[in-house]
């Protein structure tokens, strides 16, 4: 029974985890605790501290639209040079990127409108089923 870890004596090189020395008196386990700490227990897999916090979220945010901010300054001082603009039968006259952003801006808005109106449509859908419940 040399492989037996009940019968090895405390100073036996097969066991690691056991502090090398002279056995104590009655065979037992020695009086003082290991003065090692424990291992820390890693993080649960999939559960990354340092991410998805809503403050990361807004730092990235910022730099995006701080970039976005970047390149409308450099398209507004580009495009400088004024158009004729006629619309639903108002006429005049603006610089080519105001016209553009004013394009681009009343399409978003568009966009965001209807996109909101689905929203309802399905949060509505969603109440109706549960009340049929």
């Amino acid at each position: 029974m040399k492989d037996d870890p009940v019968t090895q004596t405390p100073s036996s090189p097969a066991d690691p985890t056991r502090p090398a020395g002279p056995p104590t008196p009655g065979g037992g386990a020695p009086a003082a605790p290991p003065t090692t700490p424990p291992p820390a227990a890693p993080a649960a897999p999939g559960k990354d501290p340092l991410r998805g916090s809503r403050t990361s979220g807004l730092w990235v945010a910022l730099i995006g639209f701080g970039l976005v901010l970047v390149l409308l300054v450099v398209f507004v001082l580009q495009n400088t040079q004024e158009v004729d603009i006629t619309f639903l039968g108002f006429e005049g006259r603006a610089p080519l990127s105001a016209a553009l952003l004013a394009a681009a801006g009343g399409g978003i808005l568009l966009t965001a409108v209807a996109g909101t109106l689905r929203i309802l449509q399905l949060r509505l859908r969603v109440r109706r089923e549960a009340k049929r419940r």
